[in-house]
């Protein structure tokens, strides 16, 4: 008896054993998934940008203001990463209408664009993205369709409605797959030519034309249908637009002989039902993760019994906005997946006019913004006000709360996504619903998670204190990359703007600027006196790669005359009477001292008695030089407690090196207005000198300096230097009695 009884207690603890063994080992696999897929998103920061623009429709001549504003594209915060965002305006053959470079302080940044008057018709596209965002996809910037109206140009004709066959229709199993003997719910998808989802109805059936299941579209074109495809059977679906006769046929995805097929049911409480049927997959062990924001939220594991699984989420643990449900084997391979969404909880911005106001009267609005339970938040806001009429210009259906938690998380055009969001009921949550399921597999590569390679290089980089401008050096003899060899970039004008980029192995050339703002002349070189057989050439800094995303067609209505010439009107009279106020720029509040600091000498050319040639002037002024003329060149030899330098100092003329010393005893000094020198070898960057002369003429224009022939010049535009909105005040009865037409399309930015 003893011995039975010492038997039941072994093998007791056998299966104790086995059984902690086994969880051990599910919680390792649960713990690598999740490691794994947190290292991928830690070493692969992204950024979001979403642009607030006073309007979406244009006529040419007026102004477009914007502000950006940039996050963490994990969490949606703030994010002060990037100091520059790009900005594009892209007809539909992707070529670049207008383009600016925004300065962005704490992840925020103004600007304007000015629409130029020989615009063609059409619909634009507005896009946004950093330099670190051109190493992703371009589908994850920030992309707005705009219409401008040119009214000196003739638009395009009305086209015909177009048929059902015009159609793009997909479909979606829900986790991926169809597998046959298992029911399956499929989602739909019907868009037009246009790029907007299209309302269908229609049958599926198989190739015996045998009814298997009807469809019709709840919202923008989607919907979905459950039916259990046959092992040995083809479907198509028989599509009818509704108030069209026009039918098409499009096939169903085929289905696997053996497969997983996943179904979320959403439920009513906090708990996520989650169940897997399978066929011709062995009973063992699957597992579930829940990632959102770059983070995972739940992970658990069941064990498939009969080929069923079933899990349960609570929500409340989920992350708001989107979570991807991803199914793995017992292999860790991913084998389903399937988008869930889960409302956050919107800042409340509440507005209302004080009391009434008569014409021309100063109107106050006043604002409040509330978080969770009605508390009061601190916000940071845009607000446009302007004439709202049958042009385009009612309430916008995108704006940055939707657009963060779900259009940037979407590929593709996502239609009207105000309408999740302005009213919660069944209807809106069984439209969600569906654009979850049209999304199948998205956003993450998971060989690329679960078997990570060695990070490469990326090709952009984050602009941490300003613009970057990139280029690359190259030998004018041999048409090869120059490495190890300095390049200078001087900045002309009365700011001392200048840097050095020493080549690496692939002649590429980097240089970090500051502050730099607005239309300037670049000039770069390298120093001809010692590198003479070295080609510049710069990069442009806009992107050249393109969504996927397509514009939808340009059409105008007759009804629409009336608006348009009134508009186009409005507009002229604004550029005639307030033309001179709207081209106002200021200038941002930078610092003007050169980057050489203050610990330098200054000579007022004009505190000194005036002589014919510079050579007079740095040999009777300038104590801390000494000047040497050897085989018939001129030398500058600098002064200092440690003797004489045996080399030439770098010399700047408004800010742009002068390699040889025989040109800057041309430099007329009547045109010269300051010197600045440092007496002792200086570094900056790669830039190494035994001194610093730099002059500074009173127009900042070289004073009519000749400049190498090899040396690179062009125009290049900094950071947007930012337009001050204008808006005429009526603070007087005469000003608000006055006959001065004030016809703004735009009243307030």
């Amino acid at each position: 008896m003893r011995k039975k009884y010492l038997l039941t207690i072994q093998y007791t603890g056998a299966l104790l054993l086995l059984l902690m063994i086994r969880l051990s080992v599910h919680a390792q696999v649960l713990t690598g998934l999740k490691n794994s897929f947190e290292q991928y998103s830690e070493s692969r920061f992204s950024e979001k940008l979403f642009v607030h623009t006073d309007k979406s429709f244009y006529m040419a001549g007026e102004i477009l203001w914007f502000k950006v504003y940039n996050v963490d594209a994990g969490s949606n915060k703030p994010a002060d990463i990037s100091k520059v965002a790009y900005i594009d305006v892209l007809d539909n053959e992707n070529n670049p209408v207008l383009q600016a470079k925004i300065a962005l302080k704490k992840g925020r940044g103004t600007g304007s664009l000015y629409i130029p008057v020989n615009i063609s018709n059409g619909s634009y596209r507005l896009r946004a993205y950093t330099s670190w965002m051109k190493n992703f996809d371009p589908d994850l910037y920030f992309e707005k369709v705009l219409t401008i109206i040119n009214p000196l140009k003739t638009p395009e004709t009305v086209q015909a409605k177009p048929a059902v066959s015009d159609y793009d229709v997909q479909f979606f199993p829900e986790g991926g797959h169809l597998v046959n003997g298992l029911k399956s719910k499929v989602a739909f998808k019907a868009v037009g030519p246009n790029g907007k989802g299209v309302p269908i109805t229609g049958i599926v059936v198989n190739e015996r034309n045998d009814t298997i299941a009807r469809l019709q579209s709840l919202k923008f074109g989607m919907g979905h249908f459950t039916f259990t495809p046959v092992s040995g059977n083809s479907y198509k679906a028989v599509l009818r637009g509704i108030n069209n006769n026009d039918i098409a046929i499009k096939p169903l995805p085929a289905a696997s002989t053996d497969g997983y097929v996943m179904e979320v049911a959403r439920g009513d409480g906090n708990q996520v039902s989650i169940s897997i049927n399978t066929a011709g997959i062995a009973d063992g062990d699957i597992y579930l993760v829940a990632h959102s924001g770059n983070k995972v939220t739940a992970a658990q594991q069941a064990r498939l019994t009969n080929s069923t699984a079933r899990f349960t989420v609570d929500k409340t643990k989920l992350g708001d906005g989107i979570t991807h449900f991803t199914l793995f084997n017992s292999a860790r391979r991913p084998v389903c997946e399937r988008l869930f969404f889960k409302r956050p909880k919107a800042l409340s911005i509440a507005t209302g006019l004080l009391r009434d106001y008569a014409t021309r009267q100063k109107i106050d609005i006043a604002i409040s913004t509330n978080g969770a339970e009605n508390k009061p938040r601190v916000a940071d806001l845009s607000l446009a006000v302007y004439r709202a009429d049958s042009l385009g210009n009612g309430e916008p259906s995108e704006n940055i709360f939707n657009y963060l938690w779900l259009s940037s998380e979407l590929r593709g055009n996502i239609e009207s996504p105000d309408f999740y969001f302005n009213s919660v009921n069944e209807g809106t949550d069984d439209a969600l619903d569906n654009l979850m399921l049209t999304q199948g597999w998205s956003r993450y590569n998971w060989a690329d998670v679960l078997d990570p390679k060695p990070l490469a290089s990326f090709k952009f980089l984050p602009e941490y204190t300003g613009h970057i401008i990139t280029g690359k050096l190259t030998n004018n003899r041999t048409g090869t990359p120059a490495p190890n060899i300095l390049a200078y970039l001087g900045v002309t004008g009365k700011r001392i703007q200048l840097y050095g980029s020493k080549a690496d192995s692939a002649g590429r050339i980097l240089f970090n600027t500051k502050d730099f703002y607005g239309n300037n002349e670049l000039v770069l070189q390298t120093d001809f006196e010692q590198d003479s057989i070295y080609h510049i050439d710069i990069n442009s800094p806009f992107s050249e790669q393109y969504s996927s995303r397509t514009l939808p067609e340009f059409i105008l209505n007759r009804s629409m005359k009336n608006q348009l010439e009134a508009a186009s009107l409005n507009m002229q009279i604004e550029n005639i009477y307030a033309g001179t106020m709207l081209r106002r720029l200021y200038a941002p509040q930078i610092d003007s001292t050169a980057f050489f600091g203050v610990n330098y000498k200054n000579y007022y050319l004009d505190d000194f008695t005036r002589f014919t040639t510079m050579e007079e002037v740095m040999r009777e002024y300038v104590g801390e030089v000494n000047i040497l003329r050897r085989q018939k060149r001129f030398h500058i030899r600098v002064i200092n407690r440690n003797g004489y330098s045996d080399v030439d100092p770098l010399v700047m003329l408004d800010g742009v090196p002068v390699f040889n010393i025989d040109k800057v005893f041309t430099i007329d000094p009547l045109k010269v207005k300051r010197l600045q020198d440092i007496d002792h070898t200086y570094y900056w960057g790669p830039i190494k000198t035994s001194g610093i002369f730099s002059f500074t003429t009173y127009k900042g224009d070289l004073g009519g300096l000749e400049l190498d022939p090899r040396a690179l010049v062009l125009d290049y535009e900094g950071m947007q230097m930012e337009r001050e909105f204008y808006s005429p005040v009526y603070d007087t009865p005469e000003k608000q009695k006055s006959h001065v037409p004030d016809f703004r399309n735009l009243l307030y930015w």
